[in-house]
């Protein structure tokens, strides 16, 4: 099998895997996480936070980093608009794509 076959069936997993993510948003959608003081603040703090200038090209790692932040920052925004405080800690609705990005980010 050569370079170019691989990267079709890849292709191909990857429809496989994306079919499977719609059929899990369709039965899970939201999930509902509690965050200590923390880390809501500093997921809000993202969502603040002004960019500065123009990026230059990017790295992949760069790039990579880059969509994290803006995923911390999508976080935020859910954080502001339906987070609830019980006590010390956050309760929020999350879109399962985005406790899903956080999960990764931890592994």
């Amino acid at each position: 099998m050569n370079d170019q076959e691989q990267y079709v069936r890849y292709q191909e997993d990857s429809k496989v895997l994306a079919a499977i993510g719609a059929r899990v948003e369709a039965q899970v959608g939201r999930v509902t996480v509690r965050l200590p003081r923390a880390l809501a603040e500093a997921a809000v703090a993202a969502l603040d936070r002004d960019e500065l200038g123009e990026l230059g090209e990017e790295t992949h790692e760069q790039y990579a980093l880059r969509d994290r932040a803006g995923e911390l920052a999508l976080i935020g925004l859910a954080i502001s608009q339906h987070g609830l405080w019980e006590n010390e800690e956050l309760v929020v609705d999350l879109d399962v794509a985005s406790a899903g990005t956080a999960l990764r980010a931890s592994q």
